[in-house]
C-alpha cells in the first residue's frame, strides 16, 4: 500500500495528537522539574535536614566521602571532632551529623527522574521520552501538506526557533 502526503500528513497528525495526550503528564513534569533545576545550586523551594548516621569510629577525613557519598573537606578538628562545611564527624564514636537542603519530595523524585542515567531503571522511559520529542518536531512538517500556506508559515517560525537555539547555544 503507497501513501500519499495527504495520506502520511492525516497519520502524522493523528500520531502527533495522541501521543501527546499521551505524554501530556510525563512533559508536564519534565517542564516542572527542569525549571527547578535552574534553581538547583541554591535553596529556592528546599528545606534543611539533619541526618545523622552510624559509621565506623576512626575514619579520616578522606575516608567520610565515599561512606557518607559526598565530597567532605574536613576545615577543622576539635578533639575527636573533624568539622566539614555540612556537618561533623566524631571519630571516637563514628557519629556523623550532616545537614542538607532538601527539595519537597514529590520535587525531589521529579528531579531524579529528570535527571536519570544508565545506571537508573528509568533510563529505557528517558530514552523513549527523549525519542517522543524528535517525532512530534518531526512530525510538526508532516502535519500540513507543504503547498498549504500555514506550513510556509511554520517554516519561517522553525527557522526563527533555529536561530534562536543558535543563539543561546554560542552566546
Amino acid at each position: 500500500m503507497e501513501l500519499n502526503n495527504r495520506q502520511i500528513s492525516l497519520k502524522a497528525r493523528v500520531l502527533h495528537r495522541y501521543l501527546g495526550f499521551f505524554l501530556s503528564g510525563v512533559m508536564a513534569m519534565y517542564a516542572i522539574s527542569g525549571i527547578i533545576m535552574i534553581f538547583r545550586e541554591t535553596n529556592f523551594l528546599k528545606t534543611e535536614t539533619v541526618e545523622t548516621r552510624q559509621l565506623e569510629p576512626n575514619l579520616t577525613g578522606g575516608e567520610l566521602s565515599p561512606k557518607l557519598r559526598m565530597g567532605v573537606k574536613v576545615e577543622k578538628q576539635e578533639g575527636d571532632v573533624l568539622y566539614f562545611k555540612e556537618g561533623n564527624y566524631n571519630q571516637a564514636t563514628g557519629v556523623a551529623t550532616v545537614k542538607k537542603m532538601k527539595l519537597p519530595f514529590v520535587l525531589e523524585k521529579m528531579e531524579r527522574l529528570h535527571k536519570a542515567t544508565t545506571n537508573s531503571p528509568f533510563y529505557f522511559f528517558n530514552i523513549f521520552f527523549g525519542l517522543s520529542l524528535l517525532f512530534f518536531v518531526l512530525s510538526a512538517f508532516w502535519m500540513f501538506l507543504p503547498s498549504m500556506p500555514i506550513f510556509k508559515k511554520g517554516l519561517n517560525y522553525a527557522i526563527g526557533g533555529m536561530i534562536l537555539t543558535l543563539i543561546m547555544l554560542f552566546f
